[in-house]
């Protein structure tokens, strides 16, 4: 079996876990059958050889970036060697530098921001003042990338946050934008500082415009993931695998 790793999975303590599951299914209106715990999350990933994890979680609010943090960070030292993890800013923040600065003492590798969920646009003051924080500190950011209902992570306000940073490396999740692929692909694509991954794309994608998407970013500057608990491994795995790709494209890792 293949060598995989997922590159985006959002992960809960159990005794939240169905309640913050349910308020995804009710945000994207979608079914999902996973459960968003750790051990659901590695079973999932076994079936298809996934053998390591990004993971990550989301503070909706100022006040759980803390927590949110701490927990991530326990579960990637509680299996060492499986999990990288991201850590949870919010733009509200009394003091996002103190924020940045605990995750990195917590030895998290990256930040982790969705800002339809957070409520901020990524072209506006509260974005710039927590890119530049990031970006002081030499960490990747990962952002949710789009969506048709909101104004507040499509390309036209992703592009002015790439160019204020652009030494800062970003991942645009979902093709650097869900529910607006092409358009975003037109729009960002070539741009030097931007990874994608493919999470939370491939079922409402043929493979044909799959594949052009990925040429148009280049494989090696896109990441195969499943948005856990969005999707299933196996499901996600099959639809990757019928894309045109080459075996040097398909295995070609950024991350």
């Amino acid at each position: 079996m293949q060598k995989v790793i997922n590159s985006h999975c959002h992960i809960y303590p159990d005794k939240i876990a169905a309640k913050a599951v349910k308020g995804i299914r009710d945000f994207y209106d979608l079914h999902m059958s996973l459960n968003g715990t750790v051990d659901d999350l590695i079973e999932d990933g076994k079936k298809v050889g996934v053998v390591h994890y990004l993971i990550h979680s989301v503070a909706t609010t100022p006040k759980q970036v803390e927590s949110i943090n701490e927990f991530i960070s326990f579960e990637v030292n509680t299996h060492p060697g499986l999990f990288t993890g991201f850590g949870t800013p919010h733009p509200d923040s009394e003091d996002i530098e103190r924020d940045l600065d605990h995750i990195i003492e917590l030895g998290l590798k990256g930040v982790k921001v969705h800002p339809d969920f957070q409520q901020f646009a990524l072209n506006e003051e509260r974005a710039f003042r927590m890119g530049e924080a990031i970006n002081e500190r030499g960490l990747p950011i990962m952002i949710h990338c789009g969506d048709f209902r909101y104004n507040y992570s499509n390309p036209e306000q992703l592009r002015p946050f790439l160019e204020e940073f652009p030494d800062l490396t970003v991942i645009g999740a979902h093709f650097a934008g869900w529910s607006m692929w092409e358009k975003a692909t037109e729009e960002l694509a070539g741009t030097p500082n931007l990874i994608v991954d493919c999470s939370s794309s491939l079922y409402s994608l043929t493979p044909e415009t799959a594949k052009d998407l990925i040429h148009a970013y280049g494989a090696d500057k896109v990441l195969w993931a499943t948005d856990f608990p969005m999707w299933e491994s196996v499901s996600e795995m099959e639809m990757f695998n019928k894309i045109d790709l080459s075996e040097e494209e398909r295995n070609t890792y950024s991350l």
